[in-house]
């Protein structure tokens, strides 16, 4: 079970409404139980449904950070599938597309097909287990732990190839929010908090990519000063991985 702990770091710290975070605290919780109680079967359900929700979110950074790229790569959807992307208010949104087609929005952080095919490999797997077939794929911890495994390590391929658009978002964050008279909260740390942390839906590896970011690239910025002590407050306040 400690061993599934790894999965939240890789999920938003807050949300923007509340059903969201009932969502991915629901989808916890029943992975949780189910691990507990021996039906390993719908606990690795669950957690490929968090899996999930953490490529949806990696998407919506995407489509944010780089929404030229982003467009332009809509190339073969559907004119309703366009809309829909484009449109989205939040990053579940994308649940009504094909699941394996959300994986090739990954090639613009440079994943190639050789990663897209592992990426999308855990969803056909997920498809054999959620149909009745009249198997039992995992019928002992051991089984589960293995695949729990897999789904960090692909996770981690995923987040590595995430740290440009992170550091994109932030980047841009300290570039338009150093200054207390201009920005949308005075307070550094409500803003650093609501700005940066929860409207990007940054999780505690996002943060964590932050704080590999070399604040000396925007040394020659006019500002630089009020730049930098914005980033040392993060560092401060997030450093530790509390928030």
């Amino acid at each position: 079970m400690d061993d599934a702990q790894p999965i939240l770091e890789y999920l938003p710290k807050s949300f923007r409404n509340s059903s969201d975070a009932d969502y991915i605290g629901f989808l916890w919780e029943a992975f949780e139980s189910n691990y507990q109680n021996g039906k390993y079967q719908f606990a690795m359900l669950a957690c490929h449904m968090l899996y999930m929700s953490f490529v949806y979110f990696s998407v919506w950074q995407i489509k944010h950070s780089r929404p030229d790229d982003f467009s332009k790569s809509m190339v073969g959807f559907t004119k309703e599938n366009e809309k829909e992307l484009l449109a989205a208010t939040s990053p579940f949104t994308y649940w009504t597309i094909n699941e394996s087609r959300i994986f090739r929005f990954l090639k613009l952080i440079g994943c190639d097909n050789s990663h897209i095919g592992q990426f999308t490999k855990l969803v056909q797997q997920r498809n054999d287990i959620a149909h009745s077939n009249g198997n039992i794929f995992f019928r002992d911890q051991a089984a589960a732990d293995i695949k729990i495994a897999e789904i960090l390590h692909q996770m981690a391929a995923i987040q590595t190839h995430m740290q440009p658009v992170i550091h994109d978002c932030l980047r841009r964050f300290l570039k338009e929010g150093h200054n207390p008279d201009e920005r949308e909260y005075e307070d550094t740390a409500d803003q650093i908090r609501e700005v940066l942390i929860h409207a990007n839906y940054f999780s505690q590896k996002d943060i964590e990519s932050c704080l590999a970011f070399d604040i000396n690239a925007l040394s020659g910025e006019e500002h630089f000063q009020e730049i930098n002590s914005l980033f040392d407050t993060l560092a401060a306040e997030y450093g530790t991985g509390e928030s």
